[in-house]
């Protein structure tokens, strides 16, 4: 039985994801990435998906699980790091990616979520971010088949500002340390990071949940207006972490 919600399986809740779908995917590294959800999605089997996301995990991990198994057409973020398998892919002309300046990425998700159409910022004024010719997607044999245009660029108090078209995507999958029946969500430190800013540019917000509780509205971190499902994690799932780079020390 459905209580308010909550769906009783991350099958059940990522079933709707359509071929084509588009998505915002918090996490950054590993740190707060929907793990299970973006599982479930691998074998649910939705293919040619728009992802917008900080970076595509890493191989095999996160989003790479996506990557690596050819469902994702088209990536939005802000860095390809150490996924080589990303690399790989954009460099042979196997995907389209947009790369964005960070902060750029989170404010355009948060416009998205807020209603607002397109901004203005300072960030990539004289550079191939607001001229255009980034490379999209490259041809097989290397020539740049499809680069960004360019943007408008005004001035405000006598500096130039370049325009930011805001985000919005058909579905958001999100990881939260705590969340309610009503979609209200706490996020545990840095895995706060991109994941309610995802959550407000979904259309249909997917939440997973390590714990479901009872939440004092004080603590609330996002809204349950931003989130249509919530996936209640097993103590397993919850637990079930990995780390991006482990330094030890002697």
């Amino acid at each position: 039985m459905r209580v308010g919600k909550v769906v009783g399986s991350a099958a059940e809740a990522v079933a709707g994801i359509g071929e084509g779908s588009s998505l915002a995917v918090g996490g950054f590294g590993l740190c707060g990435v929907p793990s299970v959800l973006i599982a479930a999605l691998h074998e649910q089997g939705a293919g040619g998906l728009h992802v917008v996301s900080n970076n595509c995990g890493l191989d095999g991990r996160g989003l790479g699980l996506l990557l690596a198994a050819g469902r994702i057409a088209r990536a939005t973020g802000s860095y390809i790091g150490e996924n080589k398998e990303l690399a790989r892919r954009y460099l042979s002309g196997e995907i389209e990616v947009e790369l964005v300046p960070q902060g750029t990425l989170a404010e355009r998700l948060r416009a998205g979520g807020s209603g607002i159409p397109a901004f203005y910022t300072p960030a990539g004024v004289g550079t191939m971010v607001a001229e255009g010719g980034l490379p999209w997607r490259y041809a097989a044999d290397g020539r740049v088949a499809v680069a960004s245009p360019a943007k408008e660029v005004r001035e405000f108090g006598g500096l130039p500002y370049v325009l930011e078209e805001s985000i919005r995507t058909d579905f958001a999958l999100v990881r939260a340390a705590k969340g309610d029946v009503h979609g209200n969500l706490v996020f545990d430190r840095s895995a706060r990071n991109f994941n309610p800013l995802a959550a407000m540019a979904g259309g249909v917000t997917i939440a997973e949940v390590e714990e479901l509780c009872e939440l004092d509205p004080g603590e609330v971190h996002l809204p349950g207006v931003f989130v249509q499902k919530v996936v209640a994690l097993t103590p397993e799932q919850a637990a079930d972490k990995h780390v991006e780079k482990r330094t030890v020390r002697a």
